[in-house]
């Protein structure tokens, strides 16, 4: 089972973005031989929801940690984008978020979610890949 081991601990840097203050993780599997690690630095706006929803989904709610390791997966291109939108659900559900906005936060992603992955296709679209 899934796990997080260590709390997410942040700098406020401004309205709405954070920077991880000590690097923090979250194990994929059992025998710890998954694990995605969110480094020092990073700097996340928690979860992406758009202002009109924030009193059902603020940014910074329970599903936080699960959002700063989305982040960082899309960020960085670090698994598929259907693997990164998994491994969200997944953390979601370790941290003990609701069913129902699990799956709303979960289906928001999976069909509005771009990260590094919508840029690399304009990347090659528009002629200038690497």
């Amino acid at each position: 089972m899934s796990k997080f081991t260590t709390p997410a601990i942040l700098e406020m840097l401004e309205h709405y973005k954070w920077r991880v203050y000590e690097p923090f993780e979250f194990y994929l599997s059992d025998d710890n031989s998954d694990v995605i690690e969110v480094p020092a630095g990073f700097v996340t706006d928690l979860a992406s929801v758009p202002r009109i929803f924030w009193t059902l989904l603020p940014p910074d709610g329970k599903y936080a940690k699960a959002a700063i390791i989305h982040d960082y997966l899309y960020d960085n291109a670090l698994r598929t984008k259907k693997e990164a939108d998994k491994i969200f659900l997944d953390g979601m559900t370790v941290l003990g978020v609701p069913k129902w906005k699990r799956t709303v936060m979960y289906w928001a992603v999976r069909l509005f979610g771009r990260g590094m992955y919508g840029k690399e296709q304009n990347t090659v679209i528009n002629g200038n890949g690497r």
